[in-house]
């Protein structure tokens, strides 16, 4: 199996790199940096999903695409301004609508699967969240439409995780008292590991998962189905 992950240096994305190649995966990792996987034994292509993507437009047959790069920008509404909507549909949106036109041509060859992230705050509704919700519920729209126009040569599938212990939340978990108020808000008293959603990524690339595609897949520790 060879799969690309794309920002897969750091967090959820690193998670998946490892979980891959403790499965036996050619890995390949796109990102703007690889120093915390330098040690891994993963093809590297430096990379900004913002910038120029035609690196991985030459990779050959492709199993699988993991797309990592997020944001969590929560702000009141009445503090947003245009341009923090914009950033956050360029790097979850725009970017990925790059890498995986990039890609399509090897993920076709390979009868691939494409990963998706999205966040329970699209579904659930909450506080501070409105940039971010927005961009990713785009993500959750552009998820069914490109499933239902690459069946059946390419799966995609998304993940709406909650707050996962990664550098990307650091700021809300930074403290005891942060990580114990996150905690509490969830049903399974606790925040999510990387390796809780990156199984699940691994997976819809597999082919233990070749009959999922087009869905939304819930990884949240039970907030957005639980009371």
């Amino acid at each position: 199996m060879k799969v690309l992950v794309i920002g897969g240096s750091k967090g959820i994305g690193k998670a998946c790199t490892e979980m891959l190649l403790e499965q036996g995966a050619e890995v390949i990792v796109a990102a703007r940096s690889n120093a915390e996987i330098s040690h891994l034994p993963v093809e590297f292509l430096e990379m900004d999903v913002l910038a120029d993507v035609s690196d991985i437009e030459d990779l050959g047959e492709l199993n699988g695409l993991i797309y990592c790069p997020g944001s969590i920008n929560l702000r009141p509404f009445n503090r947003l301004t245009e341009e923090d909507y914009l950033n956050d549909f360029q790097l979850n949106v725009i970017g990925a609508t790059k890498c995986i036109k990039a890609a399509l041509k090897g993920l076709k060859a390979g009868n691939g699967s494409v990963v998706l992230f999205s966040t329970v705050a699209v579904q659930q509704g909450m506080a501070f969240h409105a940039s971010v919700a927005a961009s990713k519920g785009a993500l959750e729209g552009l998820t069914r439409s490109l499933a239902a126009e690459f069946a059946p040569s390419v799966r995609v599938n998304c993940i709406a995780p909650s707050l996962t212990d990664t550098p990307l939340a650091e700021a809300l978990l930074n403290n005891d008292k942060k990580r114990e108020a996150s905690e509490q808000r969830h049903p399974l008293k606790r925040v999510g590991k990387p390796e809780d959603i990156a199984s699940m990524a691994v997976h819809l690339v597999s082919e233990n998962a070749s009959w999922i595609s087009g869905q939304v897949i819930s990884i949240d520790g039970g907030m957005s189905r639980l009371r």
